[in-house]
This record gives C-alpha cells, structure tokens and sequence, in this order.
C-alpha cells in the first residue's frame, strides 16, 4: 500500500512559477512508477507528466513540455512537479500518483493522491 499527499499548490500569475511535492508512505515507494495527473470541472483527468521508479525516463505531455519537470528523491520518499512559465490554461487540480508498471494511462494507477488546486491568473 502506498499513501500519497500532495503539497505546493496556490494561485500565481501568468509567466511564474511552483514546485508540487506528493510524498509518500510505505517502504515500496521506490519501485513505483510516478505520475502527475490534472484534472478541470467538466473534463476527464489528463496525464501531465511521470517518472520512472530510479528517475532515469521521464514523460511529458506535449502541453507542458519544456516548461514543466518531474524529479524524484527515493530517500525522501517523494516526487516533485517544477511548474514554470505557468499559463492560465494549466489552472487545475493536481493529482499524483504511483503504478506498479510504467504506463501514462490514467486508468492504470494503483495509488492516487487528494490533489492540490492550482491556479494561474492572466
């Protein structure tokens, strides 16, 4: 069983920046393969960004590609979202979560967090 809680949301201007931490319980964080979802009133839980379980491959959504990075510490037992040049079309909750394979299709995550709001104003 793993435990997911996410952290680092909040409301910033067009143009900035914000980091999402999800931290984790459980001793088998490491060999889980991390992702972060978003999700807005009205539309289907999107991929945005994953990580392998040792941090080597990383997976991006096209709409967040070179702006956004997805880090992870195993020592620390948490995975990290640097949001940069934010849009106001990247207003969202944000939801991470772990599978027990590599995948970045929403229905094949075992663990999921409770989300934290982000918000981008123009």
């Amino acid at each position: 069983q793993v435990q997911l809680v996410e952290s680092g949301g909040g409301l910033v201007q067009a143009g900035g920046s914000l980091r999402l931490s999800c931290a984790a319980s459980g001793r088998t964080f490491s060999s889980y393969f991390m992702g972060w979802f978003r999700q807005t009133p009205g539309k289907e839980r999107e991929f945005v960004a994953a990580i392998s379980w040792n941090g080597a491959r990383t997976y991006y959504a096209d709409s967040v590609k070179g702006r956004f990075t997805i880090s992870r510490d195993n020592a620390k037992n948490t995975v990290y979202l640097q949001m940069s040049s934010l849009k106001p079309e990247d207003t969202a909750v944000y939801y991470c979560a772990g599978a027990r394979e590599p995948t970045v299709v929403v229905n094949s995550y075992n663990y999921w967090g409770q989300g934290t709001q982000v918000t981008v104003s123009s």
